[in-house]
């Protein structure tokens, strides 16, 4: 019996050919494809491993946000080290106590170490302040009585320093009155001065006869002068006049000369003129002859240029001039000229005549005579007086 296919053998074996084949290629695709995915796998890890790098980096970040920040910290007051300077509270009451001088009362509470040592500090406080106190007056030329105050002539204010080798004045102005404008020392009650007038041609005819009734005891008379731009030495239009009547009403009588000498020559050529015209009346001269050396006010005089060494050796020849001559010897200026123009170490031989406007005179020097006003009113002087006082008696010498 045959069975079916058996007539075609030779057909029999295309259909395993195309089984084997067909296996071939599936496996090749199998295998292709199993490659294909290990490389997506390959490339996908990485891509993964990217993704999660970058998920875990913004978790960090969130979690930085969310993480609470730490308070800043803030200084505080006791965190200063001042702090230290303060005592306790204890410590405190006591510095307290010390630097305003007051304490407690002797308590139980308050032992005696603690009451001696407020003591202590309250002293020393109190020495510290006089220290302080010594050290700002030493400093202070006002109040370290080494120091005199001058006004300068353009008006500044100067303090000078004081010559310790010269003589100081010693008068007590709580000894002093006044009676009529005029001027009285006293001593014991008794009047030991001179009340004087300095006059000259600017104050007309004076009628010396009233000025001796007014209580004046002694005139100081302008004999001349030099001219301050010319240099020419002249005499006083009214001394002749003055002097005889003066000597008529029994006045003491001094003399004064208005010098611009600018050389100890010229100075002894002043003093000589003086002296010549003294002459007929020597022996009515007993106050002193006075050199009266002074700038010109709104104007340039002669002396201008000269030093304080060359004023000093100018008035040393005029006043030793007429020293020989027999006559007293005297340095007439206000308390600037005299401090700071000339060289009072070398005139402190010869007596001075201060003028100074003032109710009470600051001169740290002696002097023997005092001007101390200009415009006085002075019966038989027309007009502004020139008044004085004199502290020695020249007319009994």
């Amino acid at each position: 019996m045959k069975l079916p296919g058996e007539d075609e053998p030779v057909g029999a074996g295309l259909p395993v050919v195309y089984m084997v084949v067909g296996v071939v290629v599936f496996i090749v695709l199998l295998l292709f494809a199993i490659l294909k995915s290990n490389d997506k796998k390959s490339g996908g890890s990485d891509y993964l491993k990217e993704m999660q790098q970058q998920k875990e980096e913004m978790a960090a970040a969130q979690e930085a946000e969310e993480q609470p920040e730490e308070p800043e910290r803030k200084l505080r007051a006791e965190d200063l080290d001042f702090w230290d300077m303060y005592p306790v509270e204890g410590e405190a009451e006591q510095g307290t106590a010390a630097a305003t001088g007051t304490f407690q009362q002797d308590t139980e509470e308050t032992p005696k170490s603690s009451k001696s040592t407020f003591a202590e500090k309250a002293q020393r406080v109190e020495e510290e302040e006089k220290e302080r106190e010594e050290e700002r007056a030493k400093n202070d030329p006002a109040r370290d009585g080494k120091h005199t105050l001058i006004t300068n002539r353009n008006g500044t204010k100067e303090w000078v320093a004081l010559n310790s080798y010269l003589t100081k004045n010693t008068y007590d102005f709580t000894k002093m009155e006044e009676k009529a404008g005029l001027k009285r020392y006293l001593e014991n009650g008794k009047k030991i001065s001179y009340v004087g007038a300095d006059i000259s041609k600017e104050d007309g005819d004076v009628n010396f006869a009233s000025v001796k009734a007014a209580g004046v005891d002694y005139v100081m008379i302008r004999l001349g002068s030099r001219g301050y731009s010319t240099g020419q030495i002249t005499l006083d239009e009214n001394f002749k006049k003055n002097i005889e009547a003066a000597i008529d009403a029994e006045l003491g009588i001094g003399v004064s000369f208005y010098s611009q000498a600018i050389s100890q020559e010229e100075a002894v050529s002043e003093a000589n003129f003086v002296i010549q015209n003294l002459e007929p009346y020597k022996a009515h001269v007993k106050y002193p002859v006075a050199f009266d050396m002074e700038f010109v006010v709104n104007d340039t005089a002669r002396i201008e240029g000269l030093s304080k060494e060359d004023k000093t050796n100018i008035a040393t020849s005029f006043l030793e001039s007429v020293k020989a001559a027999g006559y007293v010897p005297m340095l007439y200026g206000d308390k600037a000229w005299l401090l700071k123009e000339v060289d009072l170490a070398k005139l402190q031989n010869y007596d001075i005549w201060l003028a100074q406007e003032e109710d009470l005179p600051d001169y740290p020097y002696q002097y023997t005579m005092w001007q101390y006003a200009t415009d006085g009113v002075l019966n038989g002087v027309t007009g502004g007086a020139n008044l004085n006082i004199c502290f020695v008696g020249y007319s009994q010498r």
